[in-house]
């Protein structure tokens, strides 16, 4: 049970970092969770790292500021810049000790269980230890480098998140010297998992950080360590670029992020036998105090187990196999634009292949009749077939436009390079508006056909991404549409040129449309609720913060308005609450899949647009400081399909838990009449699953009556 703090019991809104903190507590549930596979649960704790991490660089960085420079201006929850500070050092702190008792205490002795191992050097066998120095000697004591702290020798720059040995040192040749400091970065180029070759029969693990403190006495000749300590600091990691002063975004950013290697140190994590003498040494250099340390007992940075799973081969402990289904249209010889001119096509990622979007591009860059491809991109991956497809089309002679978001949070750095590649092969690369992320997820294909240009459009809740499309949960949708298309021209037209406000028939755009037209749709379920007729809001978000947004949804279920919210992660509204949210209720739902589609569903809106879906959360930034797109599913068969995820989501008593007005989430629970667990995601792999089969028999069927024929 995570609860979210308040101040008042009469408090309208819960707090935005607790909230968000609440949430991370529930990711750590799942690596608690004995209905995982093992190694799957060891993700799950990795995923708690590296959010944790981040909420220190961002969230926790801009508070420390805020505090620094004497702020007092409240949040919607009426909670103070230093009280909120405080109050997230000791929840996040509580947090780091039970991700640790997590791994020491409950799934390094499962994987144990298993024959998968980690092991201290002490504990290694003579055999082992021997392969293990000659290891340390061929592969890491060369790629070392100490680093002296002395008068001569200054405290080093120590990088953001970069793992790190304080020594402390003796000459053995003066032994009433004083103690010598040193510092040894442990560059990353490195595995932080060593595996032992050993003859057990089990898979035996190591960390770097233990193998590197145990041989440090090696870089030192003539010292002897008295004291070795692995540390870890993490640094304020907000870019500040004022997109108005700079001539060149591009390369501002980049000289950014180089800044953002040096930026001020917001947590210092170290092994908790450290010397006192030797903390307070390193905290006076990094200007923390002892309010920012955690303490650790065992491996500093519990995110390098990520790479576990792939470095054990059981399949029995990991998540059953799973092959997306691919809809019989793409599977067909003719051209993907054919197949659009009959009909739009909506998908559901992974549950659905997101083969066929790359396809499209692919499909769009080699077609001689493709005139022009623009996309956006926020996220990708390394080496994407989607930028190749790019890249391609510009080689070609097409008019390419990639409209590249370089502050995408940390993937700044991988845009940038993208940036500078597509560049290089004659793409217009685009950086959007001043002020304003591009956060929208769309691509527009122009084609010849008998003499005249036809527009073909994708547009989805999630980036443009092969690997993340298999993990994360998302809607795409292919059209032609004219009343699509034209609207994403308008759009591109305003990422890329001078434009007045823009005007849509279709889709609502943030900054532009988007926060009026949702507010309006649940003031017209007010409306409806109020003359008697059945009024009902579902509505799929990952964060829901935006106060006036809020205040609309309390509004409308004081007139009776039934609400559903999913909201898998930060939640500032308060449910359950008479005479204010009594008809509202919230719920979370975690799994296998990350849930990162946004779906928003209204009743009594026009027929045919009541049910959108689109990149946009709920949040003052995705309303008024984003470029969102979000659009309507009007075909009924499509509408059909999509409301019954919704329900299904509804329905999950295993993933999900629900958010009670005290700030608790309790974990939903299986009716005592039915008795079943019911988990949406399985149930859609499921489905998945039985349409492929089906597909199959009836290939061969279909094979095997032409064959007789």
């Amino acid at each position: 049970m995570n609860k979210i703090k308040t101040t008042k019991p009469t408090i309208k809104y819960f707090n935005r970092e607790l909230s968000w903190l609440a949430f991370n507590n529930r990711v750590l549930d799942q690596a608690l969770s004995e209905r995982y596979p093992l190694l799957e649960r060891i993700r799950f704790l990795s995923f708690v790292c590296s959010n944790l991490d981040q909420f220190y660089e961002i969230r926790v960085a801009g508070l420390m500021q805020k505090v620094d420079g004497g702020s007092t201006k409240c949040g919607m929850d009426g909670m103070s810049p230093a009280k909120l500070l405080t109050e997230i050092k000791r929840e996040a702190g509580q947090m780091a000790t039970d991700k640790q008792d997590c791994w020491n205490n409950v799934l390094k002795p499962a994987l144990k269980e298993q024959k998968v191992l980690f092991k201290k050097v002490e504990e290694l066998s003579k055999e082992e230890f021997t392969w293990l120095r000659n290891y340390f000697k061929k592969e890491i004591f060369p790629i070392l480098t100490p680093l002296a702290v002395d008068p001569t020798h200054p405290f080093p720059l120590i990088l953001n998140k970069s793992l790190n040995i304080i020594v402390a040192l003796k000459n053995q040749r003066k032994k009433k010297a004083k103690t010598l400091t040193a510092i040894v970065p442990v560059p990353r180029i490195l595995p932080r998992l060593v595996k032992l070759h050993s003859k057990t029969g089990s898979d035996t693990f190591l960390f770097l950080s233990d193998v590197v403190r145990h041989f440090v006495d090696d870089l030192f000749p003539g010292h002897i360590a008295t004291g070795a300590w692995a540390f870890r600091i993490t640094r304020n990691s907000h870019l500040y670029v004022d997109e108005e002063e700079v001539e060149n975004l591009l390369q501002s950013i980049e000289e950014e992020l180089h800044n953002l290697r040096k930026g001020a140190a917001v947590r210092l994590e170290i092994d908790k036998s450290i010397n006192s003498e030797v903390l307070q040494y390193l905290l006076n250099a990094i200007n923390l105090s002892e309010d920012d340390v955690i303490l650790v007992d065992g491996p500093i940075n519990l995110y390098r187990l990520m790479s576990l799973p792939n470095e054990v081969d059981r399949p029995d402990l990991k998540f059953p196999a799973f092959d997306a289904y691919t809809r019989p249209e793409f599977k067909e010889e003719d051209k993907i634009f054919d197949i659009l001119k009959k009909k739009d096509i909506l998908l559901h990622h992974p549950y659905d292949s997101f083969t066929p979007v790359v396809d499209f591009l692919r499909e769009a860059a080699s077609d001689p009749d493709v005139f022009a491809i623009k996309l956006t991109i926020y996220r990708t991956n390394g080496n994407s077939p989607i930028v190749r497809a790019l890249m391609d089309a510009a080689r070609d002679g097409k008019q390419v436009t990639a409209l590249v978001e370089l502050k995408a949070r940390f993937d700044e750095e991988a845009n940038v390079q993208w940036a500078h590649k597509m560049e290089e092969v004659g793409v217009h690369v685009v950086y959007g508006l001043p002020g304003l992320k591009t956060h929208s997820k769309c691509c527009l294909v122009v084609r010849r056909e008998n003499s005249k240009l036809k527009s073909y459009a994708h547009l989805g809740t999630g980036n443009y991404n092969p690997s993340t499309a298999k993990t994360y949960t998302d809607y795409s949708l292919f059209t032609s549409n004219q009343s699509y298309t034209s609207d994403l021209s308008n759009l591109f037209n305003t990422l890329t040129g001078y434009s007045r406000t823009p005007r849509f028939k279709k889709l609502l755009v943030a900054p532009f449309t988007l926060h009026d037209r949702t507010i309006k749709f649940i003031h017209e379920e007010s409306e409806a609720a109020k003359k008697g007729k059945a009024a009902r809001i579902i509505i799929k978000v990952n964060s829901l913060i935006d106060q006036p947004t809020i205040d609309a949804l309390y509004d409308a279920s004081q007139n009776g308005v039934k609400i559903d919210l999913i909201v898998r992660g930060i939640c500032g509204l308060i449910p359950g609450v008479r005479g204010l949210s009594e008809n509202i209720k919230v719920r979370s739902i975690l799994g296998r899949f990350l849930e990162h589609s946004r779906v928003f569903y209204f009743q009594n809106a026009m027929t045919g647009k009541n049910l959108f879906v689109g990149s946009a959360d709920w949040m003052p930034r995705n309303f008024l400081r984003r470029v969102e797109a979000v659009f309507p599913i009007e075909d009924p068969e499509q509408i059909k399909s999509v409301l019954k995820d919704l329900e299904y989501f509804l329905l999950d008593n295993e993933g999900a838990s629900t958010l009670k007005k005290d700030g608790s989430y309790v974990k939903v629970k299986p009716q005592l009449k039915a008795k079943k667990t019911f988990s949406v995601q399985q149930a859609l792999i499921k489905e998945s699953e039985n349409k492929t089969v089906n597909l199959m028999n009836k290939n061969s069927t279909t094979t095997s009556r032409e064959t007789k024929n």
